[in-house]
């Protein structure tokens, strides 16, 4: 099922991509050859005008084949090549593969607004807190090879915490998440039980802590989880659509900033690829989602079309930031780049993409074993 959910999500975010695309184009009269639903081999099409529509057999995202967008001499002086998406004026190329982008950021801001009118997760202060309603302590972050990193995920929900001497918490009435941080580190290694829900199953899972999991504070006994009071807010259709916008702007904003920082550190050589997830790893997240309720896995694929139109504009060949910088050039040159150089940079740029997502795949199905 998990694997269903991430198909249709991708598929749903890539097509919303190739949409952008699909439309432009065509509002600027440039040839499309065919709108794909999946990636061949072909199991059906219809041609329609002069654009075939087919469903193919890998049910990931789809494409489509703009006429001239890898061009060849046929494209810039051919019959008809006045429709060739290479001999446009250079604005109208540059929307047509902006246009993709533009709707990936669009179907995150819909998709967030959805999210703050059916009521979006908030952190709060405190239990008590009466702004938001059903409150409850909620799993932040879990460390990686801690002690909670066997039975945790962020999102689940603690409703108490014991010891076998019979002590215990219960997270309804406290005011703090200091008080369950210090109700564990007292424990020292001796067990705790902690009372979870996970979506709609609620579960007990007995741990001991240990001391060194915090590197801010290694004599600290702790499970290696951080949480937060989560309630939920829900708004209605304007204030959803103020706060769909902000979250869309911020959550941006975050993925550039984390986007730069790795190509730095990949620069630097001290890039962490653990926290770079491929499509099994995304796989694994979809289905946390999925378990923790329908908006957080609206939210999470919102994050994931803002992910993807992030990726698409970086100037990289073979990606539609790599040809805008194409055009770009073209535009100060004021000459066409030859096709061939063109294509043959394109292609070493797939390439590399292939291997890259090979490599991170290749990683993502090591973590599974570890």
């Amino acid at each position: 099922m998990t694997i269903l959910i991430f198909l249709i999500i991708l598929g749903i975010i890539v097509l919303v991509h190739e949409c952008g695309h699909f439309f432009v184009a065509k509002k600027f009269g440039i040839r499309v050859d065919e709108f794909g639903i999946g990636f061949p081999p072909k199991v059906y099409g219809k041609k329609i005008g002069e654009t075939e529509y087919t469903i193919n057999w890998f049910p990931i995202g789809g494409f489509v084949r703009i006429w001239g967008e890898d061009p060849t001499e046929e494209h810039l002086t051919g019959p008809g090549s006045e429709r060739s998406f290479v001999s446009k004026p250079r604005y109208q190329q540059a929307l047509v593969l902006v246009a993709g982008v533009t709707m990936n950021v669009i179907l995150a801001f819909v998709l967030y607004t959805l999210s703050y009118m059916i009521g979006m997760p908030t952190a709060v202060d405190n239990a008590q807190d009466a702004s938001v309603s059903n409150v409850h302590l909620t799993v932040t972050n879990v460390l990686p090879k801690g002690p909670a990193d066997a039975f945790l995920k962020p999102g689940d929900q603690i409703e108490s915490v014991s010891r076998a001497s019979g002590a215990s918490l219960d997270t309804a009435g406290i005011a703090s998440t200091t008080q369950v941080a210090n109700f564990i580190a007292e424990s020292k290694d001796a067990a705790v039980t902690l009372g979870l829900v996970r979506g709609t199953q609620h579960f007990t899972h007995t741990a001991s802590p240990k001391a060194g999991v915090i590197s801010s504070d290694p004599s600290r006994y702790a499970l290696g989880f951080s949480m937060s009071f989560v309630g939920t807010s829900q708004y209605g259709l304007w204030e959803s659509i103020t706060r769909g916008a902000e979250r869309t702007y911020g959550a941006t904003s975050d993925i550039l900033g984390g986007f730069g920082e790795l190509l730095h550190r990949i620069g630097a050589g001290t890039a962490d690829m653990s926290q770079v997830a491929g499509p099994v790893g995304i796989v694994n997240m979809v289905g946390d989602a999925a378990s923790l309720g329908l908006v957080w896995l609206l939210t999470f694929s919102a994050f994931i079309s803002l992910n993807l139109a992030v990726i698409n504009v970086l100037p990289i060949p073979a990606l539609d930031g790599g040809r805008l910088l194409f055009v770009l050039i073209e535009a100060i040159i004021r000459r066409p780049i030859s096709p061939s150089i063109a294509n043959r940079v394109n292609t070493i740029g797939f390439i590399a993409l292939l291997a890259l997502m090979a490599l991170v795949t290749v990683h993502d199905v090591i973590k599974l074993f570890n």
